[in-house]
């Protein structure tokens, strides 16, 4: 045993903690804040109807042989009075097997991890499986190319015995280590793919991991595999374990032949599908989620790949190179020490085993394992559904099971609220803890070292703000037009039909917003989309400033409340497009209104009307002096616009 589980204590009975689990997992899910949405959404999913079988009588009339009484009722057992409340049920038999709701769980250097926090990420575990998460555990203990294959090995069975022991501890079906889970023939066969979706390594039996997983069994796999061409046992990265899984559980196949029939793989893959569902890929390091360079050290809240991927990339490796420019000796710095901060910042140290580790591409080690991670991802996620997701943590992080935060700010009896599991939290919501379009002084309460990542949805944004920034329109810069061959306008129409549930006057709209369009911002194929516009106040004379209007921001019914798409948009708009500021309205009674509340930087109810106007303008205030006049021309446009539905509902209640 190593020397961080020297004194692990094996003899905990089941028994001594059964009884905390339900009243801390119970803690955990009414703690979550799970809204309405949230929990239809995730009822919806995990908690299912369980297919309906055959009665067992109906069964075995279709054998086609007279079995005469043989599978008959006992009459002494069928006779004998039985007490029950409501109809009675005919006994049947499930045909056909419950799809399973999976995870893979990376745990990068768990001989680091202190006794407390193992086990209280297996207790995170355990709560997951019974909120209808089944878990694979693969172990991550680093690939030290000084020591042997076989110490490696070693290490990781120490390591994997210490997890199934701690999630034994929590009764329940347990935990089971798997050594043999793995196959390679060390040869990676050509595929042409824009990620790694081929390699040598593979699963040599699945239901090695299918049966366990069934009877609610954490399987804990050692990243090893069985080499086929010398017959010998070979230590290799967890993330080829990883990527191994994905492969397997996502039902891709490779290494087919080129005559086998297209009709069989098809059938294959839906076999699969059915069987089980890989719905997140989760890696508990100490280095803590992705890191950005303008959110104040700490981690990314949420990453769409399709949009972030490469600028991200670009970023932690820009940083890593200035970093080792400035440090000679090709070590991390030691004085000034920007890429530690970056990169490390509270979430985790940079300590002898990652120098050892150092790249060739002049990246610090700690860059070069968020960009593992990051990379990592993307490979598994581009092989699964769009519903699959992300999460990358602490084990610190997914440990802190219904415990209070230490506050020493705190005046004496004021209470702090349980933090939230984010792992729990994750599986009930499909949410990061917080949100990423928050205000970044709104977010600082609830820092986490915590990146929700998913394959999300490619951002078009008309006209491209790096390139043109929107400006007001003038001779010089015309306004674009929803004519333009980039925009489709009967989806752009259809999309804001469906999310105001409002049929548009398309005639009066588009005259009211001709050569006055700021700019549009399209999430996916017209999931979700945001329109703004240059408007001018009703008491502007002259060469008075037009004011940027948000005119329509709409998501499709179907991807309200997840997806993360109207954070995606609305990031867009203020990061990327008119980060001075903007301004709309909205009805006081809109449902909205709370998210709208929460990333506004003012807002105010308008007098005499049913107007709630906001504002993303850094520092503005209602009765500030010296910039009153903007917030007069704020409320001049929220007041001004008129509505363009073509019902009579819409236009009385002046809908927006």
């Amino acid at each position: 045993m190593g020397t961080a589980c020297a004194n692990f204590d094996r003899s905990c009975l089941p028994s001594q903690q059964g009884a905390l689990d339900e009243e801390e997992l119970m803690l955990d899910v009414l703690g979550s804040t799970v809204t309405r949405r949230d929990a239809r959404s995730y009822l919806s999913r995990f908690r299912s109807e369980k297919p309906k079988g055959r009665s067992r009588n109906e069964r075995h009339d279709d054998v086609g042989v007279n079995l005469g009484n043989l599978y008959l009722p006992v009459h002494a057992v069928e006779q004998n009075p039985v007490f029950r409340q409501g109809p009675g049920e005919t006994q049947t038999v499930n045909e056909t097997l419950e799809q399973l709701h999976t995870a893979l769980v990376k745990i990068r250097r768990p001989q680091t991890i202190d006794n407390p926090t193992l086990e209280g990420v297996c207790l995170t575990l355990v709560q997951l499986v019974r909120l209808g998460m089944s878990s694979v555990v693969v172990l991550d203990c680093g690939n030290d190319e000084q020591r042997s294959s076989l110490y490696l090995r070693r290490l990781a069975m120490e390591q994997a015995d210490r997890i199934a022991a701690s999630i034994d501890q929590y009764g329940g079906p347990g935990a089971r280590c798997l050594d043999n889970a793995l196959a390679s023939s060390l040869e990676d066969e050509p595929f042409p793919s824009s990620v790694k979706v081929q390699s040598g390594t593979c699963i040599s039996n699945r239901n090695l991991l299918l049966n366990p997983l069934r009877r609610g069994i954490i399987p804990v796999v050692i990243p090893t595999t069985f080499v086929r061409s010398d017959q010998r046992l070979v230590h290799i990265p967890a993330d080829e374990a990883i990527l191994a899984l994905t492969r397997e559980f996502a039902g891709v196949r490779t290494g087919l032949d080129e005559e086998t029939d297209p009709q069989e793989i098809a059938e294959k893959f839906q076999q699969t599908q059915k069987e089980i569902s890989l719905d997140r890929i989760i890696l508990l390091d100490p280095l803590g989620g992705i890191p950005s360079t303008d959110e104040q050290c700490r981690s990314r809240v949420f990453i769409n790949l399709e949009q972030d991927y490469e600028s991200i990339r670009s970023e932690i490796l820009s940083v890593g190179k200035s970093d080792t420019q400035s440090d000679s000796s090709g070590d991390l710095p030691t004085s000034k020490e920007p890429a530690s901060k970056v990169f490390t910042s509270s979430f985790g140290e940079v300590g002898k085993y990652d120098r050892a580790f150092a790249p060739l591409t002049g990246v610090p080690t700690t860059g070069s394992h968020h960009l593992s991670n990051l990379a990592l991802l993307r490979d598994c996620l581009a092989m699964l559904p769009p519903s699959s997701s992300g999460l990358v943590t602490t084990p610190e992080n997914a440990a802190n099971a219904n415990r209070r935060p230490v506050d020493s700010g705190l005046a004496p009896g004021v209470g702090t609220r349980r933090q939230r599991n984010p792992l729990i939290h994750n599986l009930l919501t499909d949410k990061p803890v917080s949100s990423s379009s928050l205000p970044s002084d709104r977010a600082k309460g609830s820092i986490s070292p915590t990146t929700f990542i998913k394959r999300g949805m490619p951002v078009s944004i008309i006209p491209d703000p790096r390139v043109h920034p929107w400006t007001p329109p003038s001779k010089s810069n015309p306004s674009i037009s929803l004519s333009d061959p980039r925009i489709d306008l009967p989806r752009l129409i259809h999309l804001i039909e469906d999310s105001f549930s409002r049929r548009l006057d398309v005639q009066h709209y588009l005259s009211r917003i001709e050569g006055r369009i700021a700019g549009i911002i399209i999430a996916g194929e017209y999931e979700g989309g945001a329109l703004l516009t240059w408007e001018s106040p009703c008491h502007a004379t002259g060469q008075w400033p037009l004011v940027p209007y948000l005119d329509k921001f709409a998501v499709l019914k179907r991807s309200q409340g997840s997806g993360g798409v109207a954070d995606i948009l609305f990031k867009a708009m203020v990061k990327d497009c008119l980060p001075s500021g903007v301004c709309w309205r909205s009805r006081r009674d809109n449902p909205a209104n709370k998210w709208y509340f929460e990333r506004a930087r003012g807002t105010w109810k308008l007098p005499d009307s049913s107007w709630t106007m906001f504002w993303t303008t850094e520092g503005l205030q209602v009765g500030q002096k010296g910039r009153d006049w903007l917030l007069r021309d704020y409320e001049s446009v929220c007041r001004g616009v008129v509505p363009s539905w073509a019902d009579a509902a819409g236009k009385e209640r002046g809908v927006d």
